[in-house]
């Protein structure tokens, strides 16, 4: 499938073959009241669905702008959106006969939510997570370990995100027995659309909450974008509601005239990547070349291919946030409101921070608030240290 000139298969034969039986049994399940009667009972009773939509009223007052609500995410099972995919998938691969499950991770929250679906279902677990992500990651990685999942460390290139992804791809190339639960809204098709459809919850709910607590729909949403995973679950019940602005924010680094950054929209390139054609990171030789981020989820050097074609159809405007941005409103959230957010919801906190006085006040903005930070303690502290 393609959005526009985005998408696609770029992938050799053998993989297509397993990906076009893993398409054909994704398209038959959705229509199998079912399937989606059992993906729904585990996530009301097992992830603790719906998820809140909290009124931040310090952050508000704060801001002096737009009203700031949170869709909580965080409070998931696990502590991010990633557990919706991960409870999708695996009944998925579970149809297909799989017994092995493959996963890539960055932050680690979609290493723990597979890890966590493959020990309810007994299910062989296998994360690839790159060197350096292991380091700034290990609370998760433990919490992998404990819940039974092997981990292959990953310690090619630079050792993050992309690096975990290709060598998840090439082992699920390689062992038909294993089924790659990506956590992303990235890859060959039917990958970007299978993410989507077990992550729009987090906006079908949030339309529902909002209606009921403000008797309106948003003016705007904002949800952090690496391959786009959260903010694809956010933005797809929204999207044909023209009047509502969408932002998607990537991670800027240490700026974007310095090049250490993770901003593909940026970048502004199309290439192949992990099976899909998207907006990557390249060299000027058409190279894909390392993204930089404080946060391991956006530590990635592409898109989503859908996020490409919002961005071509000016549906979505993308922007970034640096480190130090992302930093500061990590410390702000956490000092007004109680909530500790992930570096990766961090960003699009210091994005409404931007934003929120270009509205009035009786407009609402809503913040995809994607995980919790307690993963990011380490991160935040030898960033402090280095920066004092």
């Amino acid at each position: 499938m393609n959005y526009g000139i985005f998408g696609g298969q770029y992938v050799p034969q053998n993989l297509k073959e397993k990906l076009g039986v893993i398409a054909q049994k994704f398209n038959d399940l959705k229509k199998e009241k079912n399937f989606k009667e059992e993906y729904l009972y585990y996530l009301k009773h097992f992830v603790g669905r719906p998820s809140p939509l909290y009124f931040a009223s310090n952050l508000t007052k704060y801001l002096n702008g737009a009203k700031i609500y949170l869709k909580r995410e965080d409070l998931n099972h696990t502590g991010s959106h990633k557990i919706n995919n991960a409870i999708g998938q695996v009944l998925l691969a579970k149809r297909l006969g799989y017994t092995h499950i493959i996963a890539e991770t960055g932050a680690g929250q979609h290493g723990v939510a597979t890890a966590t679906v493959c020990a309810l279902f007994k299910m062989k677990c296998t994360i690839f997570m790159g060197k350096e992500d292991i380091k700034r990651q290990h609370v998760n990685v433990e919490k992998m370990k404990i819940l039974g999942a092997e981990i292959k460390e990953v310690t090619s290139g630079e050792g993050t995100l992309k690096e975990a992804v290709d060598e998840a791809f090439e082992y699920f190339e390689k062992h038909p027995e294993s089924y790659y639960l990506i956590g992303s809204a990235v890859g060959p098709y039917p990958y970007p659309e299978i993410v989507k459809y077990f992550q729009k919850v987090i906006g079908e709910e949030t339309k529902k909450q909002i209606r009921k607590l403000e008797g309106k729909l948003p003016n705007a949403i904002i949800a952090c974008i690496g391959g786009g995973s959260n903010s694809i679950g956010m933005f797809t019940p929204f999207i044909k509601e023209k009047p509502i602005d969408i932002y998607g924010v990537e991670g800027a680094g240490l700026g974007l005239q310095t090049g250490y950054h993770a901003s593909a929209i940026y970048n502004n390139k199309i290439g192949i990547l992990h099976g899909m054609k998207t907006y990557t990171m390249q060299d000027e030789d058409g190279k894909i070349k390392d993204a930089y981020s404080i946060s391991a989820g956006l530590d990635y050097p592409g898109i989503g291919p859908e996020h490409a074609y919002f961005h071509n159809n000016n549906r979505v405007k993308y922007d970034s946030i640096t480190d130090e941005e992302a930093v500061e409103a990590f410390k702000l959230l956490t000092n007004l409101e109680g909530i500790i957010p992930a570096l990766e919801s961090s960003h699009a906190v210091a994005y409404a921070m931007k934003i929120a006085t270009n509205y009035k006040k009786d407009d609402i903005i809503v913040i995809c608030l994607s995980g919790r930070g307690d993963k990011d303690l380490d991160n935040i502290l030898n960033y402090q240290e280095q920066t004092m």
